[in-house]
């Protein structure tokens, strides 16, 4: 248990040096928009800080270790091309403005490192998982939860590349999607971010009291759904827009459902 306690306070202080690393870059460039990048990337140090550090079952621990590889470094690569040569993400633009000389000190704490404690508690279950040696074999539940991982995967990366096209396309400027995935969810990229990782809590249930974590898809379900993803986007993006208030009206919006009239 000792080892245990001591491997995820080595996680958190890695994440959080990794996080405060982000912050002095975001100083030199005086542009925050790079903690969004560091999303996927946190979660790979600590998976694979946990991989090696740990005893749990090597089968297990690779069926999370190489998913959550996989993932943040799609998510990554998708959030850094997607900003590229833009300007600061309006939410930190809003804060610099409101704080002035202070923002430096504010956005360490407000968005890095707070952000590095988000991935600590919401990677709890891939770190447990990989932590817990028994049982000594895949059980129904290692398979149940890499089988939802790959259903969450498969939606959030088709409706991020789904949205990238349509945004792309300069004659849908102004326009909302509303065809494929996103016929069915207004936001169905975070959907599946949600599926990924309850994928994940289902695989370190297979392991001793990891029913326990479940304050990790729960708390990233929260986050997604009250504090940076479907609320903060429904306050800002097509604000007044006619059309998206018809799409609001008409389409769920985080789990897929069928369309209403």
């Amino acid at each position: 248990m000792n080892k245990i306690i001591a491997i995820l306070v080595i996680n958190l202080a890695a994440v959080m040096l990794f996080e405060f690393l982000g912050w002095l870059v975001s100083l030199k460039k005086k542009n925050v928009t790079i903690a969004d990048s560091m999303w996927g990337a946190g979660f790979i140090i600590i998976t694979w800080l946990t991989f090696i550090l740990g005893d749990g079952y090597l089968v297990r621990n690779v069926i999370i270790t190489v998913p959550v590889t996989i993932w943040g470094l799609r998510l990554s690569y998708h959030i850094t091309r997607r900003s590229i040569g833009k300007p600061e993400d309006p939410r930190y633009t809003e804060w610099r403005n409101e704080y002035g000389n202070k923002f430096p000190v504010v956005s360490l704490f407000r968005v890095f490192l707070v952000q590095g404690l988000f991935m600590w508690l919401i990677a709890l279950s891939i770190q447990l998982a990989q932590l817990f040696p028994r049982p000594e074999s895949l059980t129904l539940a290692d398979y149940a939860g890499l089988g939802i991982w790959v259903i969450g995967f498969i939606i959030e990366s088709s409706a991020d590349r789904q949205l990238a096209h349509f945004i792309k396309d300069p004659a849908n400027r102004g326009r909302v999607m509303r065809y494929k995935l996103w016929r069915y969810s207004r936001h169905p990229n975070y959907f599946g971010e949600a599926t990924i990782w309850w994928g994940i809590y289902v695989i370190c249930c297979a392991t001793e009291y990891g029913f326990l974590t479940i304050i990790s898809p729960m708390l990233i379900t929260y986050t997604l759904l009250k504090i940076t993803g479907v609320s903060l986007m429904e306050q800002t993006m097509f604000k007044g827009n006619a059309e998206y208030e018809d799409y609001k009206r008409t389409t769920s919006s985080f789990i897929p459902w069928f369309p209403g009239k």
